[in-house]
């Protein structure tokens, strides 16, 4: 697997929600303006939520805007099974015989991307998994306990 192809392939897939919540903030902040959004009276709160819900729309687009720059400006490193894991770290967990692979970024968790015919995970350092892994080595064992449930995870491989 190519860690800088998977990271073009992020950005690609960040740039297209871009795109679809631009077209959502534009209609969010035309129908904020629009003329049926205009208070009857002192206690129609339309407008107010019309624009709440486009100030939102908005600031998605900013948010994932920053996440492709984060990600075009990371830096990428080739990981060793003595280095210890860091952003741009690709992982193979094992887990009850299945192996899952894992991009450590610095942004654009909770996506999945295809390499090779493989599935990558993205995590960030701000996710459970993300703290969980950062700093160890391959060879290393971790529970990790999300929504009240421990699975036992090997660290088969790190690249």
């Amino acid at each position: 697997m190519d860690k800088h192809s998977l990271i073009r392939a992020l950005i690609a897939t960040l740039e297209r929600e871009i795109a679809r919540a631009t077209e959502a903030a534009d209609q969010a902040r035309a129908g904020a303006v629009h003329d049926e959004a205009r208070p009857e009276n002192d206690k129609d709160t339309r407008a107010l939520e019309a624009s709440y819900l486009a100030r939102g729309q908005a600031q998605r687009v900013v948010d994932l805007q920053l996440a492709a720059k984060q990600l075009a400006f990371m830096e990428v490193r080739d990981f060793g099974p003595d280095d210890a894991i860091a952003l741009s770290a690709l992982v193979a967990l094992e887990s009850d015989d299945d192996t899952r692979w894992y991009l450590l970024a610095c942004a654009g968790g909770g996506r999945r991307l295809e390499d090779a015919g493989m599935d990558v995970d993205v995590v960030t350092p701000e996710s459970p998994l993300g703290r969980a892994l950062a700093g160890r080595q391959q060879g290393d064992d971790l529970v990790l306990r999300v929504a009240g449930r421990e699975r036992e995870l090997a660290i088969v491989a790190v690249r």
